[in-house]
């Protein structure tokens, strides 16, 4: 086999004279950088110090630059979900339903703030928030008729919810079994990544000592009754969507991997049990090469921290496994059409660099929740790239590419940089708490919209290439009536249920929390008997405290 090496450019004397002198070698800007700052020279050559084996190796096998499978998708595609829910479980039934009539392998279930925050939809902090940017789930009620018709058993669940992500989890189990389904043929993902809600979300609940303490009970939980459930996604996505670097995503979302592996050995966990059902979920913006080169050199820095600093033993749990959506906040407002294209290039970049799993997000999002036809469109992309782009007919088809290859190599080394420092301040929690994050963040988000604004980066349809544009039309809109249907369902739930038993069940809750015994099993009991999700997490708020920034 070849061993082929990659490395910068070294212009040799006549070239250098040539482009300084000659106006026909006058380059558009004085320098090119990727959104990470990393310089992008003229072109690239070989490098002798480059491994095959080393740097590369063969799909399925450690580094997995290549890929974690040694077919990819010659084996079969990634699994396209299509993020969705929005207003009552009815509609979004209606669209998941609806979804995989169109051809999605997999769903992905956007709830609404009040469910993310831990509030019912009759509680004076859910007002005007019921169902407007995800579906309002308040009780096993609801969650059985957004499943209603769907076999859980058959299909893969992904559902982004993070401070309430053990109450879901058991609304999902319950759901489950009451079609009858083997609770240990389960597969899905609960995102269930408190950390980056601290840094650069918030939508958390409790402190972080307490947080991670639910997290580890997940993990023990899933470990013995849902063999092949993704206990967690660790998400750079959001940490992305703040306005990190594309550096900065791999370096902070690593870092909190490392902070939830501490704690789950720290709590008995064998880390090769737990390590394998650990999945990842990262962002993919416009610059393509960043982003294929990103995705290649995550998989190789994870496969360092398991073995170097967690000595992990299996080859199995080094393997990192992750979702893909596209950028949402690449997508504009002005010619909302121009979105597609974005996508496109964000899905192909996305399927280039080896996903297990991507959303592709609809044109329209910019301006609402997507309507059905944005929503098919924007699957019909991930096909289209699938079936007809011959992208995923061979596995890393940019491998070899020096560009490609260098860039991989230094998006790892200023990973580690951050790695480094980040593990002198302590870890991921004191980066935390000292805003460590926080400020790296807002200083990239900064300088990215002065490059905006300074035309340095250009953002069709925004900052050139204007037009005048008629108010977009056909916009999917939430009505305020979702809430009173919401609150009157609330009601009648907590008139026919036993109520004494749901006062039990909530000082049995309050009793495990103050112990140090797993939570999921009492939460279990107590969703199974319609105690609702503002009630188990009220509750909670009273053991553990609500964190304040």
């Amino acid at each position: 086999m070849l061993n082929y090496g990659f490395g910068k450019t070294i212009f040799n004397n006549d070239f250098g004279a040539n482009k300084m002198s000659d106006k026909k070698f006058k380059e558009r800007k004085e320098v090119f950088k990727t959104d990470s700052g990393i310089e992008i020279q003229p072109f690239y050559t070989p490098n002798e110090n480059f491994s095959y084996e080393e740097n590369l190796g063969n799909p399925g096998k450690s580094p997995y630059t290549r890929g974690v499978q040694p077919t990819m998708y010659r084996g079969r595609f990634w699994t396209m979900r299509q993020y969705a829910g929005f207003a009552s479980a009815e509609e979004s039934n209606k669209r998941y339903r609806y979804l995989l009539e169109q051809g999605t392998t997999g769903l992905s279930v956007a709830f609404d703030l009040p469910t993310q925050m831990g509030y019912d939809s009759d509680d004076s902090m859910s007002f005007g928030e019921v169902g407007k940017v995800g579906v309002a789930i308040d009780s096993l009620k609801d969650m059985e008729i957004l499943f209603d018709q769907i076999p859980l058993e058959k299909i893969s669940t992904s559902m982004t919810i993070n401070s309430t992500a053990s109450i879901l989890l058991c609304l999902y189990i319950a759901v489950a079994k009451k079609q009858g389904a083997d609770i240990s043929k389960l597969s899905g993902t609960i995102q269930n990544d408190i950390l980056k809600e601290y840094i650069a979300r918030g939508t958390y609940i409790f402190p972080p000592t307490p947080s991670m303490r639910i997290i580890t009970d997940i993990f023990e939980y899933c470990s013995k009754n849902l063999p092949n459930w993704n206990t967690i996604s660790i998400s750079g996505y959001h940490i992305r969507e703040a306005g990190s670097t594309a550096v900065q995503e791999l370096a902070f979302t690593f870092a909190n991997a490392i902070a939830y592996v501490e704690a789950a050995i720290k709590a008995g966990l064998d880390v090769d049990v737990f390590g394998k059902r650990l999945s990842f979920f990262f962002n993919c913006h416009n610059n393509l090469f960043e982003e294929v080169a990103k995705f290649r050199a995550a998989r190789r820095i994870w496969v360092k921290i398991l073995n170097e600093k967690f000595h992990a033993k299996d080859p199995k749990t080094t393997r990192l496994r992750f979702h893909t959506q596209t950028a949402g906040s690449t997508l504009t407002a002005q010619q909302p059409d121009n979105n597609v294209v974005r996508v496109t290039l964000q899905a192909l970049a996305a399927c280039l660099g080896g996903t297990q799993s991507l959303h592709t997000n609809s044109k329209d999002e910019a301006l609402a929740l997507p309507t059905e036809a944005s929503a098919r469109l924007a699957l019909r992309t991930q096909q289209i790239v699938a079936h007809e782009s011959g992208a995923a007919d061979t596995i890393d088809p940019l491998a070899g590419s020096y560009f490609v290859e260098n860039l991989t190599d230094e998006i790892e080394a200023k990973t580690w940089e951050y790695l480094n420092k980040i593990e002198k301040m302590g870890g991921s929690i004191p980066a935390i708490e000292s805003q460590f994050f926080q400020r790296e963040i807002a200083d990239s988000a900064y300088r990215y919209q002065i490059d905006i604004e300074k035309e340095e980066k250009i953002i069709v349809g925004v900052n050139k290439f204007q037009m005048e544009e008629e108010p977009q039309g056909n916009l999917l809109r939430i009505d305020e009536s979702v809430a009173e249907q919401q609150i009157q369902k609330l009601k009648e739930l907590k008139e026919s249920r036993d109520n004494e038993k749901v006062a039990n069940l909530l000082s049995t809750l309050e009793a495990t929390a103050k112990s140090d015994k797993n939570l999921l099993p009492v939460i279990l009991d107590c969703v199974e008997n319609y105690v609702t999700l503002g009630e188990i997490s009220h509750c909670l708020r009273g053991v553990f405290g609500v964190y304040k920034e």
